[in-house]
């Protein structure tokens, strides 16, 4: 008989007009690192929740290590050894690597923090796991990728035997990828027990034993990796079959639209490109390759220190993003939860946060007219909510970049600038939004895509500009796209 370290049975957890898990039974073995996959809003954060106590289920029970809870406490759930790396960071911004890896346990000399014992510990730990980072650096003045990995650092660092990780490589390029699997395996040699959630399937071929699947809030089947392809775990997660390849949008590229010469900032050095209207231009490069700041720059949320911008044939100096939603640019944001939506404010209230002016008579927002805005877009983008007034911390997080795309949608800009815009999706919401993208250009908007994925950069992209340590490291058109061409072009300036 397998040893199982984990097993739920019939665990419900209820909102207002929502299911979150409806009757889930569920087993992990320990030791081995088990997948679990679904689209968003499939159940899958507040399962995680429950395990971590952060949530209570509503009815059912968590059997960990043979013993048996109706719910579990933070507290439990830590003593237990269970710990959770989120997509979200739980880091303090002004301390240091080491200091956030020990925070809440600290070294100490009396009542005197340990700094120096902190720090040798945090840079054996680094050795161990095979990790280059300088554990003295603030958290603040890291990338985003190093920021996850220290999140990893700080769960191995407390000898759990059960760790949870919900998309932690979403923000890591393929190199830190291959870092982070080392650790896995590492952690694996050791007994740990894995659950990892990744909306990237082919990490969970490469790195999982079994894979579990729900949707809607319901377990749908457990599989070893070894016995599931890959078309049959996407027809489990969606309940329908999805193509593989990329939608071509039917139109026809125009004249330029926008042309950036010479932009330089802090983190952008001497960058010069040109946006056709009905294009969707890509960017690639590594993380901290500065495409980022570049169109913060361009959409007024960063300074330019000099260069031009032409925006329909006129100069463009953008001094906030005030100007860049004026003169018709829209910016998708990497980081939907701090820089894309307002967490404590409704579906309606943050589609229509931008454009309040447009639909105000007297500074009377007219209710009429927002509601027909808000219902077109929760349509349109198939937003799953029981109503406008939900509150958009309490959708899953494909949902939320639904709520930022329809936000920058209802501005009606010429412009809209994708970042990583599919980062942390399902495949179903994946497919969703590159129809979207698609239906944009046919209607004659143009597009700037980021994205770290080099098969969505490759299959969206009209053409693409490669950059590398805040400069231009050459320029792509279709028939020219190769993966391993695209990657020495990003190392190129390094």
């Amino acid at each position: 008989m397998d040893d199982i370290i984990l097993r739920v049975k019939d665990i419900c957890k209820y909102y207002p007009g929502v299911k979150a898990l409806d009757g889930v039974n569920f087993e992990v073995k320990r030791g081995e690192v088990h997948a679990i996959c679904g689209e968003n809003g499939a159940g899958k954060s507040t399962f995680i929740k429950i395990l971590t106590g952060a949530n209570e289920p509503t009815s059912g029970t968590i059997e960990f290590n043979g013993k048996e809870y109706a719910k579990l406490t933070p507290k439990q759930s830590m003593e237990l050894g269970i710990s959770v790396i989120y997509q979200e960071f739980s880091l303090i911004p002004y301390l240091s690597v080491a200091e956030n890896i020990f925070y809440g346990r600290e070294i100490k000399k009396g009542i005197i923090r340990d700094i120096a014992a902190m720090e040798k510990q945090a840079k054996e730990l680094c050795k161990e796991m095979g990790v280059d980072i300088d554990v003295h650096k603030r958290v603040c003045d890291l990338g985003i990728a190093y920021q996850q990995i220290v999140e990893i650092l700080k769960a191995v660092s407390k000898k759990s035997e059960f760790i949870i990780m919900d998309e932690p490589t979403a923000p890591l390029t393929v190199k830190e990828t291959a870092v982070f699997f080392k650790i896995i395996q590492k952690l694996k040699q050791d007994h740990v027990t894995i659950i990892f959630i990744s909306h990237r399937l082919e990490e969970v071929f490469e790195i999982c034993d079994r894979v579990s699947v729900f949707c809607d809030g319901k377990y749908i089947v457990s599989k070893d990796v070894q016995d599931i392809t890959k078309k049959q775990l996407i027809t489990y997660m969606v309940g329908r079959e999805l193509s593989d390849d990329y939608p071509e949008p039917k139109r026809k590229i125009g004249e330029t639209l926008l042309k950036v010469e010479h932009l330089k900032n802090k983190r952008v050095h001497d960058v010069s490109f040109e946006l056709k209207k009905g294009e969707i231009l890509g960017f690639g490069g590594l993380v901290g390759a500065g495409r980022t700041e570049l169109v913060r720059a361009i959409y007024g949320a960063d300074p330019i220190e000099s260069g031009t911008i032409t925006f329909n044939g006129k100069k463009y100096s953008p001094k906030s993003p005030a100007d860049g939603l004026e003169a018709g640019i829209g910016l998708i944001p990497e980081d939907r939860k701090a820089q894309g939506c307002v967490l404590s404010l409704t579906i309606r209230e943050n589609i229509v946060y931008s454009i309040l002016k447009k639909i105000s008579k007297v500074s009377v927002v007219q209710k009429k007219q927002e509601k027909e805005i808000v219902d077109q877009y929760i349509k349109e983008l198939n937003v799953k909510t029981p109503s406008p007034e939900q509150l958009v911390k309490n959708l899953s997080g494909g949902n939320q970049q639904k709520v930022v795309l329809a936000k920058a949608l209802a501005t009606n800009c010429e412009i809209l600038i994708f970042d990583e815009p599919t980062r942390g999706i399902d495949v179903g919401a994946k497919q969703e939004i590159y129809n979207l993208m698609c239906k944009l250009v046919e209607a004659g908007k143009s597009i700037i895509m980021i994205s770290s994925e080099m098969p969505e950069l490759i299959g969206m992209s009209d053409r693409i500009v490669v950059m590398s340590n805040g400069e231009n490291a050459g320029e792509l058109s279709k028939g020219e796209y190769d993966q391993t061409h695209l990657l020495e072009m990003a190392s190129s300036k390094l």
